[in-house]
């Protein structure tokens, strides 16, 4: 079987972030979207709530498992018996931090490699911090999120 692990933050998930995944489950037996817990980050969402989103806008996606993971990527990977990381780049800048990524991973673990998707072009601009910088203004992130997501970041929003 082949399988590829997708990890993020995923904070919120846009629609960038299920693009790829759409696209990665095309090409992988199953794909692993492994949600980070991050202690540097303060998320808007707790790490359970991303996985929750996670499986509700993947639903429809078979071939896609959501599981949560603190520490190397690579080491996620290796327990979760993937061979590949699946990284999404938006603009050359993506790219300089990606590939320091990949080779740092490449000397941590020589049998794991990283596939870089392209993010389609509408996704381009997209980022998960300028859709919670757009719902903080009170402003609509429909076009930028699933719809169950924008309705949780509504709820988490209104909330605080």
């Amino acid at each position: 079987m082949r399988r590829a692990v997708y990890p993020g933050t995923f904070d919120p998930c846009t629609n960038g972030h299920l693009d790829i995944i759409r696209r990665a489950a095309k090409q992988f037996d199953e794909v692993v979207v492994g949600v980070l817990r991050n202690s540097a980050k303060t998320p808007l969402f707790s790490t359970d709530e991303r996985v929750t989103i996670l499986n509700e806008v993947t639903k429809d996606i078979p071939n896609v498992v959501i599981k949560s993971f603190d520490g190397l990527s690579v080491d996620f990977v290796r327990m979760c018996d993937a061979q590949v990381i699946i990284r999404g780049l938006r603009a050359i800048t993506d790219f300089e931090y990606e590939l320091q990524m990949a080779q740092t991973n490449r000397i941590l673990a020589p049998d794991i490699d990283t596939m870089f998707l392209i993010t389609s072009l509408e996704y381009a601009y997209l980022s998960s911090t300028t859709v919670k910088e757009v719902a903080a203004f009170g402003k609509s992130v429909d076009k930028f999120v699933p719809p169950f997501v924008a309705e949780k970041m509504r709820e988490k929003l209104r909330c605080e």
